[in-house]
């Protein structure tokens, strides 16, 4: 934001997206506002800024950490604001902007223990009533997160070779020339693999996973953390440690694989961190054997992907290898009213429905929908005779893999 522009926004004075406050209140009363614009459309807390419009200047020490802190310490879930300075706003006087976009989710103040829903009335950000909370965590309800547009991107920021061979060699239908922006714009939004907010047309969730040139740019959480230890409990002397990174979907072409997805790249770090052994079948005949069978692990590493709760930034699925065992952990708990245990009867329920339809698309998931009872569950017993174990344990859920 330029000066003249700040000058123009405290002249129009306090409104649905701008509140004033002096840098000297109290973190509660920060977190109050920046949770009500969240829950509203987001907004802008200028700080340094009276009431009545006139500049006070920022004091505090400090304040972007201050800021900072406040929004990971006492808002749920934990908001990442935009910050900035604008220098010499009058007479040397120097003033700060916080800035929150829209959430994803109802957002509330956290203080002692308590949670309080706060919402944007006008001028005043007031707490929400038992309607209007109710409305509110409907409204939020009403999209999926996976077609929500990702702040920042365009169509600019796919893998266009992804997107042909999707559309050529899995759908069968015809895509654009490569130069017909408009064309290709529609086939993404029709697809939802973009989305129109307004004037501009920002990627979806699903769409940079899936398609992405770097979708890490945009989407931290995106991609596997992978460790292989050398014995049964973490250790810093790992075999080796990996961030993959990158779309989920593989590159196919003419001659075979030309680009790996994450699936792939998750099932070759596992291959080179476990043993194959040799034993004779029917007397004679020679057979190797994987420690875990590929075919159990990758459904458990697609079931992660395509699974887990994308709201939880802070966290990447998460491989890791140990001597007598391999854990695949996904964050978020599972949805609708889904159980381990429901899963292992092949009860179905997907958080993410546009990533799980691509991802069947290109035969990562079965079509019957029998991933973890026939893939992991009976392909682990045959394998080894172990059960895999499946935990849901707070905000995480881990498919855990034996080797006895």
């Amino acid at each position: 934001m330029t000066k003249t522009e700040l000058l123009h926004l405290i002249k129009n004075g306090e409104n649905s997206g701008v509140e004033f406050k002096r840098d000297t209140m109290d973190n509660r009363a920060l977190a109050k506002e920046l949770v009500a614009f969240a829950n509203l459309r987001g907004g802008r807390v200028i700080l340094g800024i009276d009431d009545d419009g006139s500049v006070a200047g920022i004091t505090r020490d400090r304040l972007e950490e201050w800021v900072m802190n406040t929004s990971r310490d006492k808002i749920r879930p934990e908001l990442i604001p935009y910050y900035e300075v604008i220098r010499d706003v009058e007479g040397g006087k120097d003033v700060a902007i916080v800035h929150v976009e829209r959430g994803w989710a109802v957002h509330h103040l956290w203080h002692n223990n308590h949670r309080t829903y706060y919402i944007r009335v006008g001028t005043q950000s007031r707490e929400a009533g038992a309607e209007e909370l109710e409305r509110l965590f409907q409204q939020r309800g009403a999209f999926r997160l996976e077609v929500r547009g990702v702040s920042g991107s365009s169509a600019n920021d796919f893998d266009y070779r992804r997107l042909t061979d999707y559309f050529h060699r899995i759908r069968s239908q015809e895509t654009p020339d490569v130069n017909d922006a408009d064309a290709w714009q529609s086939l993404l939004l029709n697809t939802e693999f973009l989305v129109e907010e307004g004037d501009r047309k920002p990627a979806t969730v699903a769409g940079l996973l899936l398609f992405g040139s770097n979708p890490n740019r945009f989407l931290p959480q995106a991609g596997i953390d992978a460790v292989a230890y050398p014995g049964k409990e973490k250790d810093y002397a790992a075999k080796e440690r990996s961030a993959i990174r990158g779309p989920m979907t593989a590159l196919l072409g003419s001659e075979g694989l030309v680009d790996n997805g994450l699936v792939e790249q998750a099932v070759a770090f596992t291959r080179r961190n476990t043993e194959i052994t040799a034993t004779l079948a029917d007397g004679a005949r020679r057979e190797q054997k994987r420690t875990y069978p590929e075919e159990a692990v990758r459904e458990t590493i697609v079931n992660a992907l395509v699974h887990r709760d994308y709201l939880l930034s802070g966290t990447t699925v998460e491989l890791s290898i140990y001597a007598d065992r391999l854990e695949v952990i996904s964050p978020g708990r599972l949805p609708n009213g889904i159980t381990p245990q429901r899963m292992i009867t092949g009860c179905r329920s997907a958080r993410n429905q546009l990533l799980k339809d691509v991802m069947r698309d290109y035969g990562y998931l079965e079509h019957m929908g029998m991933g973890i009872p026939r893939k992991i569950v009976k392909v682990m017993r045959q394998h080894n005779g172990t059960f895999p174990d499946l935990i849901e344990d707070e905000e995480i859920f881990t498919i855990r893999l034996w080797n006895p």
